[in-house]
């Protein structure tokens, strides 16, 4: 294995945040975000439902009242000619029955109306709150997911940098990213892999050194060390 100069991007391990760099796995984060979200409209529409009903049984009841307002008005009519009265006999007490059987069902007909234009407004209002929370969520879903897939995303490139024998990583993880932890062990195994390096160069040096000066027995020795050595890292 041989060591070769990194990348100057790679060895500060930063970059500037941008919009186009936060879905940098859009298969994982766009799947757990949308579950998120589907998470969120089922709460929600449970909950509308809910409340919906709730409503719209007030409302019934408020109709059931209205025409309840006018079968009385009715039969208050009703019982006033049973007893005798006629609009033609008296007249000022019809009129003052009607005026106030009117008052009485117009304040029941508003208090429905009010209560039919709440629900609309509760209606719109839930169905936009719920448009925004999804948006909302989704927004923050993939914000969130990014502070581990980028962690994520950097250690694959370090990976294939490891892998093509390059172990100068001197990189780091942006303030606020998760796996912290998991990308110090990796660094510190890198650092360990690159301490084995100077190691081996060390004994192939001395191994050089032994045969220019006619040595073969002392290079011989430091060979088979390092070989024993490296058969003993692979499990060989």
């Amino acid at each position: 294995m041989t060591t070769t100069a990194a990348a100057p991007s790679e060895q500060t391990g930063s970059y500037k945040r941008s919009v186009r760099n936060y879905l940098l796995d859009a298969h994982f984060q766009l799947k757990y975000t949308g579950m998120l979200v589907a998470v969120v409209i089922v709460i929600c529409g449970i909950m509308g439902a809910v409340l919906y009903k709730t409503t719209r049984e007030v409302v019934n009841e408020s109709s059931a009242l209205v025409d309840e307002s006018k079968k009385v008005s009715e039969m208050g009519l009703m019982g006033m000619k049973e007893l005798g009265y006629t609009p033609e006999d008296s007249p000022g007490l019809f009129q003052s029955y009607n005026e106030q059987s009117a008052v009485h069902d117009k304040v029941v007909a508003d208090q429905q109306a009010r209560l039919l234009h709440n629900q609309t407004i509760m209606i719109w209002s839930l169905g936009g709150g719920l448009a925004l929370m999804v948006v909302l969520i989704g927004l923050l879903g993939i914000y969130f997911t990014h502070k581990v897939v980028g962690p994520i995303f950097k250690m694959k490139r370090l990976l294939r940098q490891v892998g093509e024998g390059n172990l100068r990583v001197d990189a780091r993880l942006r303030k606020g990213d998760e796996l912290q932890d998991f990308f110090d062990a990796f660094t510190q195994m890198v650092a360990g892999l690159r301490q084995f390096e100077k190691l081996q160069i060390v004994e192939i040096e001395a191994a050089l050194d032994a045969i220019e000066h006619d040595k073969k027995a002392d290079a011989a020795a430091t060979l088979k060390r390092m070989r024993d050595t490296m058969k003993a890292g692979v499990g060989a």
